[in-house]
């Protein structure tokens, strides 16, 4: 069957090709010309964060973040086991020990109940991840951080206008709340550059050295700002800027981010409505959001509730021409790290690797094909 309706579509908003004109036109395209310093600009602005960087990918703001608070050999990081594998990699190739926590029994997100008994003496950070874009309880995390003097990394790759709403009351930006936090602008995103993430720093003690370690370990950014007399090797670190091309096309979505989001919360909504009665009668889940958070529209998801439920569901909206995909397998049984694990059964986690189904969801999706979508689904349960 041809494919009529692809899971992901990239959005072109009109003005991105102009941007990345006037990029060349420049006479600067690598990293840190005029686009990427209105992103910049931005991102400070809009999450009322100390310093952003943009990088290359979400999974280079991860391996920045895991560089900048020293994980060393030994150190255990806590995170989710129902995650992508950057989540753990970019700790892993400093010498960590990931540590996983069990997801919520009604989201997939990391059940933030579970991580205080998995602090130990080696504890260097906690990882949260905002599932689907939808906060994690960071009152807890934070309290738990301060507590036993832990870092706190948040893996905002698909919270881009999302929001916490903290017990003082305060909404704030999901990216603001951690020590240092890292974004995805990857195609299958909200906002999105093709490839590209940004490092977002709310301890000012990292600053300074996250400039050094994002410009393969010199002192390169100090020396255009006329800080220093010459540049040269000071820290370890990589080539994790990316061209300034990536930064405008990613500036011409974040100038029309209001309308690219207003569109996906509408076909999030349509989705949720048409599929409710399903979820009434037990037949599927459909995506929890908790009071403290907020919805971006970033993916929508059911829970099949078994794994011969979301096959049957694929295959039947795969011979009508349309893709949806199932998402993460569990890291902690994953081939590399099964027998790096401690050994307890997540058994939430396990249940979402079988039976989440994630559903096709981007700016051109029309409501004529959410409806079909849905209605596919409904009638393999009647």
């Amino acid at each position: 069957m041809e494919l009529k309706i692809p899971f992901n579509k990239p959005y072109l908003t009109g003005k991105e090709t102009d941007y990345i004109n006037q990029s060349v036109l420049s006479g600067k395209i690598s990293g840190d010309g005029i686009f990427t310093k209105k992103c910049h600009q931005w991102f400070e602005n809009s999450l009322q964060v100390k310093k952003a960087l943009l990088t290359t990918s979400c999974t280079d703001a991860l391996e920045m973040a895991a560089i900048l608070i020293d994980i060393q050999a030994g150190d255990e990081v806590i995170m989710p086991s129902y995650t992508f594998v950057s989540t753990a990699n970019a700790f892993v190739l400093r010498g960590a020990k990931i540590i996983f926590a069990d997801s919520h029994s009604n989201h997939p997100g990391m059940d933030e109940s579970k991580i205080e008994s998995l602090i130990t003496s080696k504890t260097k950070a906690i990882v949260p991840v905002h599932y689907a874009g939808v906060a994690c309880n960071m009152d807890v995390v934070m309290d738990l951080a301060k507590k036993y003097n832990l870092y706190v990394v948040e893996d905002a790759a698909q919270a881009i206008d999302s929001y916490y709403l903290g017990s003082d009351g305060v909404k704030k930006p999901l990216g603001s709340i951690g020590h240092l936090a890292a974004f995805s602008f990857h195609e299958t995103k909200n906002i999105m550059s093709g490839e590209g993430g940004l490092l977002v720093i709310n301890d000012e003690r990292f600053i300074n050295r996250a400039e050094i370690i994002r410009e393969k370990g010199t002192n390169r950014s100090a020396f255009f700002r006329g800080e220093v007399d010459k540049y040269n090797w000071v820290d370890i670190g990589s080539s994790f800027l990316p061209s300034d091309i990536i930064a405008a096309f990613l500036y011409a979505q974040l100038e029309n981010i209001e309308k690219i989001q207003n569109r996906r919360k509408l076909l999030w909504d349509m989705y949720y409505s048409l599929l409710s009665p399903l979820a009434l009668k037990g037949n599927i889940g459909l995506p929890d959001i908790p009071f403290y958070a907020s919805n971006n529209g970033h993916m929508f998801y059911i829970d099949c509730k078994t794994l011969a439920n979301r096959t049957k569901i694929i295959d039947a909206l795969k011979s009508n021409g349309i893709l949806a995909v199932f998402h993460y397998l569990s890291l902690h049984k994953s081939s590399f790290y099964h027998n790096k694990h401690d050994g307890r059964e997540l058994t939430i986690s396990d249940y979402y690797t079988d039976t989440l189904l994630r559903l096709p969801l981007y700016f051109e999706l029309s409501e004529k094909e959410v409806a079909l979508i849905a209605n596919i689904i409904i009638e393999i349960f009647e």
